[in-house]
């Protein structure tokens, strides 16, 4: 059999520093290498070699080393994004983090969690309830995702709209830069203004500044109790201008979530909900807080949300209701890619009374090019999931896919809007994002990064269009 390593792309003293670090979990074997080449994207590319790390230590000696020689290095969680951000486009290195997924100290008196990245989102969520505490980034992938992923991409889901997204509830961080050096940034405190916010600036840079090994995380106290709507409409201009309205509320939802016709017809096949014949838009709302006055906001919410095209407002009177509701939710995208063989999900940010805008001429689009367009998502904060389902073997539509989405790209920033609200930029959006981000803002972006990593190896030809 031949050897390995004499195959691999990483030079023989690299490999032997490498084994002696990583001890039995350093691995050159193409089965393991191919299971860490691909992400939710369904793009691939095969490193040279994976390491699955246990300690802040072994990440920061692993990096070394790699600057060293220049190999590319990709941190990987569990590998649920969407982007393509966790493929290694140049081989070199997959450091996987899921190994490190232990929590370091729980402080309900001060509102924090201290935690390893390669622990999955519901296990902080499960450890923080047992102390009557949640953290608000919910992402639907919750059960596989990790936090370092959640910090990598700015992770939120529905509970954003109140609670924000993983930014706004983090407080510090430890992380190894390009050069194997280690920084801790933030406070264990809700305030605090000494010198740069480094932590907002890596949460969110997909891998491309540094590799964070610890999180400390910021705890919410879990509502007394919550309540769940059902908010049916004729059209989607009357369920975008209740958008709006519910928005205008002094309580603000702690979800509003959006879904147009097509994703209701798919629901009516994949949910056990009613849904009249002559809907074309639904809304799931949340409100939470004291038993005593859900009620009353709950009725309050109904009257600002009404007009003329509501056909159906309804509330979850049990939590097996409103189970039904949020589970008609979380099958969509699951429910969509049995229906096509690829399905391009976009996740675009319009301010939120320009939803109608954005569906409108979403439908044109999907009737000029051909292609079945999908809309849901986060309506409160007008995030909108666009999805297009295509067959890549044909490549008529595998082309007008392209057009499509650069199509939808002008559209959504000629309203206002924003490229990607939660799940990156990654490959997917890289070659757009000059379009969003002006000159020489992209220029200082790009100093920054050879500031953390002035060999180039974290995460190369991400996020940054190639030159």
């Amino acid at each position: 059999m031949p050897d390995p390593a004499a195959e691999s792309g990483i030079p023989g003293p690299a490999l032997a520093q490498l084994r002696r670090v990583c001890r039995h979990g350093l691995s050159l074997d193409e089965t393991e290498r191919v299971a860490y080449s691909y992400d939710n994207s369904r793009k691939h590319c095969l490193p040279d070699a994976v390491a699955f790390v246990e300690s802040h230590q072994q990440v920061s000696q692993v990096v070394e080393i790699c600057c060293q020689y220049r190999i590319p290095i990709v941190a990987r969680g569990r590998g649920t994004g969407t982007t393509g951000g966790t493929v290694p486009l140049q081989h070199g290195l997959v450091l996987s983090l899921e190994r490190m997924n232990r929590i370091l100290h729980l402080d309900p008196d001060n509102r924090l969690i201290v935690v390893e990245p390669g622990i999955t989102n519901a296990e902080v969520q499960r450890a923080a309830a047992q102390e009557g505490f949640f953290w608000a980034p919910d992402p639907t992938s919750a059960e596989y995702c990790t936090v370092g992923g959640n910090l990598g991409f700015n992770s939120a889901g529905p509970k954003a709209v109140k609670y924000g997204t993983t930014r706004e509830n983090t407080l510090g961080l430890k992380a190894v830069i390009g050069t194997g050096e280690t920084i801790i940034t933030g406070v264990h405190t809700t305030k605090g203004v000494v010198g740069y916010d480094l932590t907002r600036l890596l949460i969110g840079s997909e891998g491309t500044l540094a590799i964070i090994t610890e999180a400390t995380l910021k705890l919410t106290p879990l509502p007394q109790n919550k309540i769940t709507l059902q908010l049916v409409y004729q059209d989607v201009n009357s369920a975008a201008k209740a958008v709006s309205a519910i928005m205008r509320q002094p309580a603000i939802p702690c979800a509003l979530e959006f879904m147009d016709r097509h994703s209701l017809d798919l629901i009516r096949h994949h949910a056990e909900l009613q849904i009249p014949a002559q809907a074309s838009a639904l809304l799931i709302v949340e409100i939470d807080g004291y038993e005593s006055s859900l009620r009353e906001g709950a009725d309050r919410l109904i009257a600002a949300a009404s007009n003329n095209a509501l056909i159906k407002s309804a509330v979850a009177d049990n939590r097996q209701q409103a189970e039904q509701l949020w589970a008609a939710r979380k099958q969509l995208s699951p429910a969509l890619r049995k229906i096509a063989p690829k399905k391009i999900n976009e996740d675009v940010v319009v301010p939120v009374s320009h939803i109608p805008q954005l569906i409108e001429r979403l439908d044109a689009l999907a009737e000029q090019y051909a292609i079945t367009i999908v809309n849901f998502g986060h309506a409160g904060n007008g995030n909108i999931h666009v999805n297009l389902l295509i067959d890549p073997e044909n490549r008529e539509q595998a082309e007008n896919a392209q057009a499509c989405l650069s199509d939808l790209f002008d559209l959504v920033l000629s309203l206002g809007g924003t490229l990607s609200g939660e799940h990156g930029v990654g490959l997917e959006k890289r070659d757009f994002i000059n379009r969003e981000i002006d000159p020489v803002s992209m220029a200082l972006m790009r100093k920054i990064k050879q500031q953390f990593d002035p060999q180039g190896i974290l995460n190369p030809d991400k996020i940054f269009p190639l030159a």
